[in-house]
Parts: structure tokens; C-alpha cells; sequence
């Protein structure tokens, strides 16, 4: 549990619990201190993948399946539980809906809420346009692709820190690249609402197709910044009342 999920504020008598997904290059830093902010009822947990922080050491994940069956298969009996919602910015939305997909399709689980951000609908064409992207080897092209695939946001500018940001970055890439998305498994509607969030300043997402993936409401919110949005302590301030506000509703 410890390898794969970092939480840094327990909270045992919880109501429901929050798993966040990271977004490409990125690991636990920003929303595992999310704990901190939302009150005692919602307990938050943020997904470690292989090859950062303390998995630094492990080779990265080759697909997202693999991805998949370690995070469900460690976060089982904490999802059988209590309730959960998931949040996913940008990359890791679509790890935190391909995790969905799975826990409804095998064990009838599903999140009491979805909080999506800064990422194509998984059943639109810019989805699959993204993901038939060819992934260059030069480190000079990957900034191209990491302006396609992870929005528009400042990139670090320590030489170190941008070799480390860029070489994660891609593997996560590649990891995006084998999501698969199955018209049957589509078919299998959720029932909980969906949330999406977006930067005023980041490129276009085609959002729209979240409303065919649940049979509950759905709801779109625009927040003013670039891909990394989140971030902004006013928004951030945003999306825990909003997120808070949603869960207990639910």
C-alpha cells in the first residue's frame, strides 16, 4: 500500500475516500497534500506509478493494464470499504477511468463521483489522434509532444530537473498509448455524476462525450490559468469546496 499510494493525512473514521491520479511526468508532490486541505470526512489517497519518488528504483510500467490490475488489486479492500470518488488531471484521467472501467466491469464497484480534468473525453476523436501520435527519441522533439499530449504549462528550466521531468514524461507517454477503450466496455454506462474542470488558458479538449459515459449528470467548470491550473491556490481553494460539496451530496 505504502509503495503504491501515498496519503499523507490518515483519516480512519473518513466517510469516503478520494484517489487522485497525477498528471504525465509528475508524481505524488501536489495532490497527496490535498489531505490536508479537505476536512475529516474525505480521506485522500494519490496513485505512486513505477520509476519516481520511492519507486524511483523500479522500471517503468509497460502498459496500462498492468497499471491497472496493481492498483486495483492493492486498493480492493479499501474500495469495498467505503464509498470513493477519483479525480485525474490530464494523463491521469484517463489512468483513473481505464481503473473505473475495470473495478465496474469486474467487481461492480463504482466511484460515488468522477472529477475529471484537462483531458480529451476517452470516446472522442481527439482522443484517438492523440494516441496514434508518433513519440520522437530527441529530447528537443519530446517538447513538442509534451505541449500535445500535456497542454500548455511552463516547463522547469534546471537542466537536471528538465532531463528527469522529460524522460519520465515520455514513458508516461507510452503508457497512455496503450490505454484501450473497447466500444463494449463503453457500453457499460456509469451512474454516478461526472465533474469536468479545464483552464481558461490551456489548449481545446474535446470534453463533450463524458455526458454518453454515465447515465448520472454531468458537469463542466472553466477555471483561469494553463494546464497545470490546479496549482493556482484560488482554484485549488475551488475545486476542494466543489469536490467536498459533490461527495457529501453523493
Amino acid at each position: 500500500m505504502e509503495k503504491l499510494v501515498a496519503c499523507v493525512q490518515k483519516k480512519p473514521d473518513a466517510l469516503c475516500r478520494l484517489i487522485c491520479f497525477p498528471w504525465a511526468g509528475s508524481g505524488t508532490s501536489q495532490l497527496a497534500q490535498w489531505g490536508r486541505l479537505f476536512n475529516d470526512s474525505i480521506e485522500v489517497f494519490c496513485i505512486r506509478l513505477p520509476g519516481r519518488e520511492t519507486r524511483l528504483e523500479e522500471p517503468f510500467a509497460k502498459d496500462m493494464t498492468s497499471v491497472v490490475n496493481e492498483i486495483t488489486s492493492v486498493l480492493l479492500k479499501e474500495l469495498k470499504e467505503k464509498p470513493f470518488a477519483f479525480f485525474g488531471h490530464s494523463f491521469g484521467t484517463y489512468m483513473s477511468f481505464a481503473v473505473a472501467l475495470h473495478l465496474k466491469k469486474k467487481y461492480g464497484l463504482e466511484p460515488v463521483h468522477l472529477f475529471m480534468s484537462a483531458a480529451h473525453s476517452p470516446n472522442s476523436a481527439a482522443y484517438l489522434a492523440v494516441k496514434s501520435i508518433v513519440l520522437p527519441d530527441g529530447h528537443n522533439d519530446l517538447l513538442a509532444i509534451m505541449e500535445i499530449l500535456g497542454g500548455n504549462f511552463e516547463l522547469p528550466l534546471d537542466k537536471d530537473l528538465w532531463r528527469d521531468t522529460a524522460l519520465t514524461f515520455k514513458e508516461d507517454a507510452k503508457l497512455f498509448q496503450t490505454c484501450s477503450f473497447e466500444k463494449t466496455e463503453m457500453n457499460i454506462p456509469f451512474s454516478c455524476d461526472i465533474t469536468y474542470f479545464c483552464g481558461s488558458d490551456d489548449k481545446i479538449y474535446d470534453a463533450k462525450g463524458w455526458r454518453e459515459l454515465t447515465s448520472g449528470d454531468t458537469s463542466f467548470y472553466e477555471l483561469p490559468g494553463d494546464h497545470l491550473y490546479l496549482l493556482r491556490p484560488s482554484n485549488e481553494s475551488f475545486l476542494i469546496k466543489h469536490m467536498t460539496r459533490s461527495i457529501e451530496n453523493s
